[in-house]
């Protein structure tokens, strides 16, 4: 059966993930400059911002007690 990986410990050099960050950085910063540009992009309100961070700090929280049991 043919593999895609090419003798590096199972990792395959194919794809996002394995792409250097500073590439990664690159093409996802002009990915939001084309929804901007498009008027596509969502920009969060302040209280946006407060409330999807009060829910992760909540989702934080039951992970860290279901965890500890």
């Amino acid at each position: 059966m043919a593999s895609n990986n090419q003798g590096n410990g199972g990792k395959s050099n194919r794809g996002f993930a394995s792409m250097d960050p500073d590439r990664q950085r690159q093409i996802a910063s002009e990915g939001g400059k084309a929804a901007h540009e498009k008027g596509t992009a969502h920009e969060f309100t302040s209280e946006e911002a407060r409330e999807a961070g009060r829910k992760g700090g909540q989702a934080r929280s039951a992970n860290r007690k279901k965890s500890a049991q």
